[in-house]
């Protein structure tokens, strides 16, 4: 039987803590301590009285996505990174190096068939071009989960095998992705590019989590010099360029997209200054003004897909106070004075993904059979909140979901990489 190893990880001792008096223990933290140890490692016996540890965490994710990682790491072994360059639309105002995508939502105007394209929110045309985001979805489904392979056997291969997809598409002069998405997410007859396009590259927020641990194991010290600057100059198109400016100042879930981009690929490349700006963003801005009372997205509430941008808006929430660890305050407890914060979003959402069927509002316009799936932020709220529930849910829910409405908003497929 093979061993299984654990890179980088420092597993917990195995042996029973001395235990406080029982008056010393508080009976709610102590039964919440007791039932997170039991999910976490199968009755492992560890910090009676004290929250889950990040070795805990990791325990739990391991063990409940073991079997799930090793097979698709096994599949993903015998598939070739594919990128954009491979192909290209005739509709694109770039060249085969650049990005191209068409806006979701808009579709032709029946009064005017040759004319600009008219909104139809939430209603995805399927005549749009999409191979380039196909391509980046399977790159960010595809290495991670090699990432999460190598992570829990130590086999090379696995290793290898991500960094290949990391050289094709940020490195090889012949089929590297240009830093930029200029001609993303644009509309017929109205525009070649937009600022809501920055969400396509959502899908590289998991590539450069995985990036950030198995780069240096396999890439050569000129590669690694490449990768990180492609990361560094699609990062200062970010924050400098008009796009990325006005899409970091959105209202609704596209800037909690911006800055979990913002704050993951700092992380990769050691730009703690940005990191510290979108601390600041998330604590002054993007909670104040998005959380509502109750813990709800009102402005995600009020579109024609309530239920999908709504647990679409708490995970990226939820990864994006994951992602700032370390970078200030942990936001996966912070709050506001008036008690809003992540434990709030997953109180008024947990109900919801428990059981669908207690939804109070209306129901999707589309693809709401397809949810929900596996929540990364259930997990992360769980383990924050102290929420043993949250995690029962977690591990029930679908982490492979096959609708492709579902897998365009799914932005953490293995949190493996995230504890």
């Amino acid at each position: 039987m093979r061993k299984t190893i654990y890179p980088s990880k420092t597993l917990p001792s195995t042996i029973l803590p001395s235990r406080p008096s029982p008056l010393a223990i508080d009976r709610r933290r102590f039964c919440k301590a007791i039932a997170l140890s039991a999910l976490s490692s199968g009755g492992f016996l560890r910090g009676l009285a004290a929250a889950p540890t990040k070795s805990d965490a990791y325990r739990l994710v391991a063990k409940t996505d073991r079997e799930r990682i090793l097979k698709a790491g096994t599949l993903y072994l015998t598939q070739k990174p594919v990128t954009i360059t491979s192909y290209h639309s005739d509709r694109s105002p770039g060249g085969v190096h650049d990005f191209f995508s068409q806006a979701d939502y808009f579709w032709p105007n029946p009064k005017d068939p040759n004319g600009p394209f008219i909104n139809r929110d939430g209603q995805s045309n399927p005549d749009n071009f999409n191979e380039h985001r196909k391509a980046m979805i399977a790159l960010s489904i595809q290495m991670p989960a090699l990432t999460s392979a190598w992570l829990l056997t130590g086999e090379r291969r696995y290793g290898e095998s991500a960094c290949n997809h990391l050289r094709a598409w940020f490195i090889s002069s012949e089929t590297r992705m240009n830093p930029n998405l200029e001609f993303s997410q644009g509309v017929h007859g109205v525009s070649t590019g937009r600022s809501y396009g920055i969400i396509d590259t959502l899908h590289l927020v998991e590539v450069a989590r995985a990036a950030s641990l198995v780069a240096a194991k396999f890439l050569r010290k000129e590669e690694t010099t490449a990768l990180m600057g492609w990361f560094r100059d699609y990062l200062q198109w970010m924050k400098t360029s008009d796009k990325g400016q006005k899409e970091r100042d959105a209202l609704n879930n596209h800037a909690m997209c911006w800055a979990l981009q913002a704050a993951e690929f700092a992380r990769l490349i050691g730009d703690g200054e940005t990191r510290s700006r979108v601390h600041r963003q998330y604590t002054d801005i993007l909670l104040p003004n998005q959380l509502g009372a109750d813990g709800s997205f009102p402005k995600e509430l009020a579109r024609t897909k309530p239920y999908s941008y709504s647990i679409f808006n708490f995970d990226v929430m939820a990864c994006l106070c994951q992602s700032l660890k370390g970078a200030g305050q942990d936001l996966t407890i912070f709050k506001l004075a008036d008690g809003r914060g992540l434990c709030k979003a997953a109180e008024f959402l947990y109900p919801y993904l428990k059981d669908k069927s207690t939804w109070p509002y209306p129901k999707d316009v589309e693809h709401f059979d397809s949810l929900p799936v596996r929540s990364p932020g259930l997990l992360f709220a769980g383990l924050a909140c102290e929420k043993p529930e949250y995690l029962s849910v977690w591990k029930t829910e679908d982490p492979d979901p096959t609708d492709r409405e579902i897998i365009r908003n799914y932005p953490v497929r293995q949190p493996l990489l995230w504890v």
